[in-house]
């Protein structure tokens, strides 16, 4: 019985980890794509059909390569360093809810799961960029520490904002939390400064001066090649998919959706579909009836619109088509397809923002969060518990606190 609970334990691990590395190899290439579309470039269009084996020609070419260590670094933390950054990379993916009781782990303290995570994958780029006994390394290393720390900041107070309106730690409390309401739009300047945070937070242009190449060569990957290489990489684009993922769930519903106006114009398709079939067979027999004088199979319409719209057919439709929607297999399916939809939305957003903003300063990026961001979201978090107490809708569990 112990050995049949770790193998389903196992499978589980893969289920998860799998799709998230081909997912994490598909975002790749749409960064790539993307921005050759905002540069007036084709991109990848060579490997695969449009381009979409390209991730995986990278990948084959970095596995085969001959690696080359530094003969001054300290091997053990030097490979240890990468390791660690995509273990706890794909850790934090074990706590997320992708439908209704669809998970690794329905975590009481999801939310601080998450952060701790990200916080010790910091370790695996401070070991890299030191055991280097790179210049360069070293001092990508360090940005990216303080720049991490520093944000880290920004995103944990952005999402006790969160857990003012929802009272928990929970993934999916906070998600069932917004079915009155998505919380981007009471909290749309905090969505703001944590969208700003989660940039910082994954090195991504223009906050990436940790990996700056016109300053340090490739930052703290400088002395990295070969399949080493390919755990940074890897790395890097889980943190950016599971922060996206980690902001649709705080502030876009997660895989919450309205469906009924959604099954209202899939409705009015269907019956103008319908409609114009019918119209279409009155002509075609109308046709057939004129040149042949062959009134037998003459047919007209069966059914007009008003009939379709005065009717039950519209309530018959969508009772029927939510309870297929709402079936516990296809609501698991469709669940995460909407929260899929969301994160690529805000992955799109990532790339655009990488697209648009030239590279700031390092000493701009910290006053930038000192001074602006963090008094910012102190005021917040004096003024949303003030709001929610005056109106006496602060959460049961923290007023017993």
């Amino acid at each position: 019985m112990i050995y049949f609970s770790s193998i389903i334990s196992i499978l589980e691990v893969l289920l998860l980890t799998i799709p998230v590395l081909l997912t994490v190899a598909y975002v790749t290439i749409a960064e790539r794509k993307t921005m050759a579309s905002m540069q007036r470039r084709l991109g990848p269009n060579i490997i695969g059909y449009y381009g979409l084996l390209q991730a995986f020609a990278d990948a084959l070419k970095l596995l085969l390569k001959e690696y080359v260590s530094p003969t001054q670094a300290n091997l053990i933390l030097f490979f240890l360093g990468p390791i660690i950054t995509l273990v706890f990379s794909l850790l934090g993916y074990g706590v997320i809810p992708y439908a209704p009781g669809l998970s690794l782990s329905d975590f009481n303290l999801g939310i601080l799961y998450i952060l701790a995570m990200s916080s010790l994958a910091t370790y695996g780029i401070l070991l890299a960029g030191w055991s280097a006994n790179s210049k360069y390394a070293f001092l990508g290393s360090l940005r990216s520490t303080a720049q991490l720390i520093s944000y880290e900041l920004i995103l944990s107070s952005a999402i006790l904002l969160v857990i003012f309106l929802t009272g928990s730690l929970n993934l999916t409390v906070i998600i069932e939390a917004q079915k009155a309401v998505w919380f981007i739009f009471p909290l749309f300047p905090v969505f703001l400064i944590f969208f700003i945070g989660s940039i910082a937070e994954t090195n991504r242009a223009p906050f990436d001066l940790a990996e700056a190449e016109s300053e340090l060569v490739s930052g703290f990957m400088t002395e990295h090649a070969a399949v080493i290489f390919v755990f940074f990489f890897l790395a890097e684009y889980a943190s950016i998919v599971l922060i996206c993922i980690l902001t649709s769930i705080l502030f876009l519903g997660g895989y919450l959706i309205n469906i009924k106006p959604i099954l209202y114009i899939f409705f009015f398709l269907d019956i103008i579909s319908i409609y114009l079939v019918n119209i279409l067979d009155f002509y075609y027999s109308y046709i057939i009836y004129y040149f042949t004088g062959d009134f037998n199979n003459f047919t007209f319409p069966s059914i007009s619109l008003y009939e379709y719209f005065s009717g039950n057919y519209v309530e018959y439709f969508i009772n029927d088509k939510e309870s297929i929607i709402y079936d516990p297999f296809f609501e698991g399916i469709f669940c995460a397809l909407i929260l899929g939809f969301k994160s690529c939305i805000m992955i799109f957003i990532f790339i655009w923002a990488r697209a648009s903003f030239p590279r700031i300063r390092f000493d701009q990026l910290m006053t930038f969060c000192w001074t602006i961001l963090l008094p910012i979201v102190i005021a917040f978090i004096i003024l949303v518990p003030c709001i929610l107490y005056s109106f006496e809708i602060l959460p049961s569990n923290i007023l017993l606190l």
